[in-house]
C-alpha cells in the first residue's frame, strides 16, 4: 500500500483523473473528450435519466486505447410488440465504443484523439469524432467535431465533404443482420462542433462540467425528445473509488449516475504467507548428510508451493522434480525456492536443477547457479536481478531419464463452481444459472486417464425462457442455437466423460488424443499437436476432431449430425504490444463453415486478462442471422486475487452479445496451449 500525502494548495492545482460520460468512456456528459484514463483503469458505470438507462464498462487497455461496452435501456419503447415473447420489458440495445489517442498533450499543443461510438450492431448512438483537450490549471478545455449521432445538428460543414462528394451523405440503417462494422458510413453526412470545460474546484472531491453538444434529439431512438438548450451542466463528486454524478441535460432533463473504478495493474490481495527467506553471504560449511531432507521437502511446499515428487543428488548438484501449486509467477516461485535451497544446502552444491511438471507432463527445466544466486540474494554487489542467476529451458532427455516416479495410478475427485449468465434476453434483461461441477477420474499411468464431470444446478432463473429455439430460417445446421434446450434439460447433467492420452512427444512438442462425451453438445474423437519452445513469443500446432451432436433429451443419446472439424492454431505474443496474446484458429468449424477465429487478449500486472474474439467464415451474414458473425468478450481473473494464500488457477467471465451457429468451434476438453502455460507464461 502506498500512502499519498499532499498539501491543500497542491490539491487545488492537481485535477483528478478524467471522469466518465453519461454513456460510458471518458468525457463530459453527452460528448467525449480526448482524455484517457490511467493505463489499466476499469470503470463500471450506471447512469439514468427520463428516457434512458445505461450500464457500461470502460477499460483503458493501453495508454493510447480506450474501449467501452454498453447496454442501453430505452424506457420509451418495448422490447417487442408481442407480450407473449417479451412481456412488458423495455427495449435493450448493446454497443461498443473505442477511442485512440493520436498525440499526447504538450506545453502548447492539445491532446488529440479519434473515436468510434456504437460502431457495430444497430448503431443507436453510432458516431465518429475527433477531439482536442487542453488543460490550464484547474480548467480542462475540450473541443471536438462529430459525425452521425454526435453530428446530427449539422452546426458546421463536414470538411471531408469539401474533398469528396461521397462524404456529403451518410447511409442510414445497418447492413446484414446487425453486428457488422459499417466502414462506408465513417465521417460521412452532417457534422457538428461540440465542446466544453471541466473545472476542478478547490474542494478536491467536486468537479463541475459545462458542455455544448451537437446532437439533434428530434430523431432520437427514444422518440422526438424536446431540446430546450444545447448546453448541459453537471457535477461529479468523488468518494474513494466511486464517482457520483448529477446533471441537467437539454434544458429540461435531470440525470444522475454512479461510477466505480479500479486499476487492473495495481489491484492486489493481501496475502498471509511467510516472507522469503533471508540468505547469508557466508557459505554453509557443512556436509549434505547433515541436511534434514524431510524438512526441506516440507519447507519447499509450505513456503514456495512446490510439491517435490522425486529428487536426485550428486556431488555438486540437486535435482528436484515436482509441481508448482501456489505461485502463478514463476519468478516469484524460483526466488522463494532458491532462497530455501541456499539457506539449507551446503556450499558444495553448485546448481539447483528444478523440473516443473503440469500434471504428469514435463514443462520447464530451471537451472539456478547457486553461487550467483547467493551473491545477488545476499546483496553482495550492485546486481539485484535474481533472474540473471538462473536459466529456463526445455527439459533435457538426460534429466527425464533419471526421473522414475512412484506409482501414479488411482482415482481422483474434485469440485468447482460455475456461473452462466446472459444479458439482454427478451424474457428478462439478466438471466443466470449457478451450481457446481463435480469431477472424477482414474489415472491409469503417467499419460492415460479417464475423466468425467457432472453439472449440478443449484440456483437459476432460466425457467423464464419463453422459447427454446428461434424461428430464423437459416441454411446453417443448428450446431449451437439449441443451447437453451441443453442448459434447461435437467438439474443434474453429464458434462463430459472421455478417455485422454497426453504426452511430450519430442523436445518442445506435445500431443494428446481424446474420445468420448467431449462437451455439453458433442461427443467423438479428437487429437492435437503443439510446438511451443520455452519462453518463445510464438507457438503453433493443429487439432482435428470427428464429432457427433449429443441429444438434448438425455445425457447419452446422439442426434444424426456429424462433422469433421479442426484448425491450425497460431499463438503470438508480439513484442510491439506489451503483455498481449494474439491467437489465430484457421480451419473448419462445427457448422462446416471455413474461416478464422481471431482472439486478442491483454494481460494486466495483477494477472487479470481482458480479451475479445471474432470468427469470420464463408457463412454469409444473411445465413448467420442476427449479429452477422460470431464475436464475444471475456475477463479472466486469477483466483489469487480472492485468496489470502498464494493460489494458481483462474475463472473466466464471458460476454457473448449474440451466439448463433456460424464460426462455432468445438469446446475441446483439454487444450495444450493452456496445459503448457508454464513454458512461455502469458496469463500468469
Amino acid at each position: 500500500m502506498v500512502l499519498l500525502t499532499a498539501t491543500a494548495s497542491t490539491l487545488q492545482q492537481q485535477p483528478a483523473g478524467p471522469s466518465q460520460a453519461v454513456r460510458g468512456g471518458t468525457g463530459l456528459l453527452q460528448t467525449p473528450t480526448a482524455r484517457m484514463a490511467t493505463d489499466g483503469n476499469l470503470s463500471i458505470n450506471y447512469s439514468d435519466n427520463e428516457e434512458y438507462r445505461f450500464w457500461s464498462v470502460s477499460i483503458q487497455l493501453f495508454p493510447w486505447l480506450e474501449s467501452t461496452v454498453r447496454y442501453t435501456d430505452v424506457r420509451t419503447r418495448l422490447y417487442s410488440d408481442s407480450p407473449g415473447f417479451s412481456g412488458d420489458q423495455t427495449l435493450k440495445d448493446k454497443g461498443i465504443d473505442v477511442k485512440f489517442r493520436l498525440r499526447e498533450e504538450s506545453r502548447y499543443l492539445p491532446q488529440v484523439a479519434v473515436g468510434f461510438l456504437d460502431f457495430g450492431g444497430t448503431g443507436f448512438f453510432e458516431s465518429e469524432f475527433i477531439a482536442l483537450s487542453k488543460q490550464w490549471g484547474p480548467l480542462d478545455f475540450h473541443l471536438g467535431m462529430g459525425w452521425g449521432y454526435l453530428g446530427s445538428a449539422g452546426n458546421t460543414i463536414n470538411p471531408f465533404c469539401e474533398f469528396r462528394d461521397s462524404f456529403c451523405n451518410r447511409p442510414w440503417g445497418f447492413s446484414g443482420a446487425g453486428g457488422k462494422i459499417d466502414y462506408q458510413r465513417f465521417f460521412k453526412g452532417q457534422a457538428s462542433l461540440f465542446g466544453g470545460v471541466e473545472y476542478q474546484t478547490p474542494w478536491q472531491p467536486l468537479r463541475l462540467k459545462l458542455e455544448y453538444e451537437g446532437n439533434d434529439y428530434s430523431r432520437d431512438r427514444a422518440g422526438d425528445l424536446q431540446q430546450d438548450s444545447r448546453w448541459n451542466i453537471g457535477a461529479v463528486y468523488n468518494w474513494g473509488n466511486f464517482d457520483f454524478n448529477l446533471n441537467y441535460q437539454r434544458g429540461n432533463t435531470v440525470g444522475f449516475g454512479v461510477n466505480y473504478a479500479l486499476n487492473m495493474h495495481s489491484i492486489r490481495q493481501i496475502k498471509i504467507e511467510q516472507p522469503p527467506r533471508a540468505v547469508s553471504a557466508e557459505p554453509n560449511l557443512f556436509e549434505f548428510n547433515e541436511v534434514d531432507r524431510a524438512k526441506l521437502v516440507q519447507d519447499l511446499f509450505h513456503e514456495a508451493g512446490f510439491l517435490v515428487r522425486r529428487s536426485k543428488i550428486t556431488d555438486d548438484e540437486i535435482t528436484l522434480y515436482g509441481n508448482q501449486l501456489a505461485y502463478r509467477d514463476y519468478e516469484v516461485a524460483n526466488e522463494r525456492m532458491g532462497r530455501i535451497l541456499a539457506s539449507v544446502l551446503p556450499a558444495t552444491i553448485k546448481r539447483y536443477r528444478i523440473i516443473n511438471f503440469a500434471g504428469q507432463l514435463p514443462m520447464v527445466e530451471t537451472v539456478i547457479d547457486a553461487e550467483q544466486f547467493v551473491a545477488v540474494a545476499s546483496y553482495q554487489g550492485f546486481e539485484h536481478d535474481l533472474r540473471s542467476s538462473y536459466v529456463r529451458s526445455d527439459v533435457s532427455s538426460d534429466t527425464l531419464t533419471n526421473y522414475t516416479p512412484d506409482k501414479i495410478s488411482g482415482f481422483g475427485t474434485g469440485m468447482e463452481t460455475f456461473w452462466i449468465q446472459t444479458f439482454g434476453n427478451p424474457e428478462a434483461f439478466y438471466l443466470y444459472q449457478a451450481g457446481v461441477i463435480a469431477t472424477a477420474g482414474y489415472q491409469f499411468n503417467r499419460t492415460t486417464a479417464l475423466q468425467g464431470a457432472a453439472k449440478i444446478t443449484l440456483l437459476e432463473n432460466f425457467n423464464q425462457f419463453n422459447f427454446k429455439v428461434d424461428a430464423l430460417d437459416t441454411p446453417l445446421p443448428r450446431v449451437r442455437t439449441f443451447v437453451r434446450e441443453y442448459v434447461t434439460r435437467s438439474k443434474v447433467q453429464l458434462e463430459n466423460l472421455f478417455g485422454h492420452w497426453q504426452d511430450r512427444l519430442a523436445p518442445n512438442v506435445y500431443g494428446q488424443v481424446y474420445g468420448g462425451y467431449l462437451e455439453t453438445m458433442y461427443g467423438g474423437l479428437g487429437g492435437e499437436l503443439l510446438y511451443r519452445p520455452v519462453d518463445s513469443n510464438l507457438a503453433y500446432g493443429f487439432d482435428i476432431n470427428y464429432v457427433q451432436q449429443r441429444s438434448y433429451e438425455n445425457d447419452f443419446d446422439f442426434f444424426d449430425y456429424k462433422v469433421l472439424t479442426g484448425h491450425a492454431n497460431i499463438y503470438w505474443q508480439p513484442e510491439f504490444l506489451d503483455n498481449t496474446l494474439l491467437t489465430f484458429n484457421i480451419g473448419r468449424f462445427l457448422a462446416k463453415d471455413v474461416g478464422v477465429n481471431v482472439d486478442f487478449a491483454k494481460r494486466f500486472d495483477s494477472g487479470i486478462v481482458v480479451g475479445a474474439y471474432a470468427a469470420v467464415t464463408n457463412a454469409s451474414s444473411a445465413d448467420y442471422g442476427e449479429g452477422s458473425f460470431t464475436k464475444g468478450f471475456y475477463v479472466s481473473i486469477p483466483f489469487d486475487l480472492f485468496s489470502l494464500k498464494p493460489a494458481i488457477g483462474r475463472g473466466k467471465l464471458p460476454w457473448v452479445p449474440i451466439s448463433r451457429d456460424g464460426g462455432q468451434p468445438l469446446n475441446r476438453p483439454s487444450m495444450l496451449y493452456n496445459t503448457t502455460e508454464q513454458r512461455s507464461p502469458f496469463q500468469d
